[in-house]
């Protein structure tokens, strides 16, 4: 199991359809997750700093889960089906909870906690880019000039 960060968030043209990119913390490995535009909103506005004036979906469940006295550990990608990706929320005393993987990052955004790849998920759509002089904007552009959903067996809408 991996620990990943997001590196950023990118609407692609034609379609206009945001990807989601992942990057291992110890590695070169990347995963690239489509997404849609309510997701890319909410997961590029926590990255922002971005504080609306009323909560929003994310916000009240991190504001929920608090009430209930339970506390996000970490989130997890555990698979990948048909180019879809599914992901766990892991609680404390190991509750999971079945979720998309872009309702988990932007709750793990929120919360401060880490998120995880499996590493079947990282073996079957990780992307291998080396760290070498480039800095990760310019890699994120040329991988994303390069790749499209059919690359990684999406089936035409968001992988989340």
């Amino acid at each position: 199991m991996s620990e990943m960060r997001v590196v950023g968030i990118r609407v692609e043209l034609p379609n206009n359809q945001p990807i989601l990119l992942l990057r291992e913390s110890d590695g070169d490995r990347y995963l690239p997750i489509w997404i849609g535009q309510g997701e890319a909103t909410a997961i590029a506005l926590e990255q922002q700093g971005v504080k609306p004036a009323r909560p929003m979906t994310h916000d009240l469940m991190k504001n929920v889960i608090s009430a209930f006295g339970r506390e996000l550990e970490q989130v997890r990608i555990v698979d990948l089906r048909e180019g879809t990706f599914f992901a766990e929320l892991i609680f404390d005393g190991d509750l999971r909870v079945s979720a998309r993987p872009t309702d988990s990052i932007a709750l793990a955004l929120r919360s401060g906690v880490p998120i995880h790849a499996d590493e079947a998920v990282l073996a079957e759509a990780g992307l291998l880019i080396p760290d070498e002089q480039e800095d990760e904007v310019e890699k994120f552009k040329e991988f994303l000039d390069s790749v499209s959903p059919e690359d990684f067996g999406a089936t035409g809408g968001p992988s989340s």
